[in-house]
């Protein structure tokens, strides 16, 4: 189950944050160590969202690391160039920048963070998106969410059949 909201930014009109919470059965400290270090192993776990991975530059699991996705949104194959801008192993959080890609011609910035949080026997797994518009005609990322929701079970499912 997921609990999708929308967190309003004062000041610009254009820059919102958007937070989605989704509770995994699966093992949080593995589910952590995938995005931060496993990167390339996203794909095969996710075969209706994930595509393809590839590391661009740097080091992978290090601050720095630019990294190539390749995904499907909204009915189309699209790519995005991250790069890992901050790690924190204890927080089990991990958050990616934009470079460029699809999204690139929508936002001015895109900041996304995955953190994991022991919850009882579930983890808790909180996507944040945090961005800035190019345009007031440019929709929130509420589809963007979705598709993280979406990836985040296939991966539990992954993990879960292992």
């Amino acid at each position: 189950m997921y609990y999708p909201r929308k967190v309003e930014q004062e000041g610009n009109p254009l820059s919102g944050k958007r937070v989605a919470k989704v509770k995994i059965k699966s093992d949080g400290d593995v589910f952590h160590e995938l995005w931060k270090s496993l990167q390339l192993q996203i794909p095969s776990m996710t075969p209706t969202t994930f595509q393809s991975c590839q590391t661009l530059g740097g080091q992978v699991g290090i601050v720095g690391c630019v990294i190539l996705w390749n995904y499907f949104l909204d009915g189309k194959d699209c790519f995005a160039k991250t790069q890992i801008v901050d790690i924190d192993s204890e927080k089990k959080s991990i958050t990616y920048k934009l470079l460029d890609g699809d999204l690139a011609n929508q936002y001015e910035t895109l900041v996304v963070n995955i953190r994991v949080e022991a919850d009882g026997l579930e983890n808790l797994v909180t996507w944040t998106a945090e961005y800035e518009k190019l345009s007031p005609d440019v929709p929130d990322p509420d589809t963007l969410m979705d598709f993280y929701i979406k990836a985040t079970k296939e991966i539990e499912t992954r993990l879960l059949q292992n």
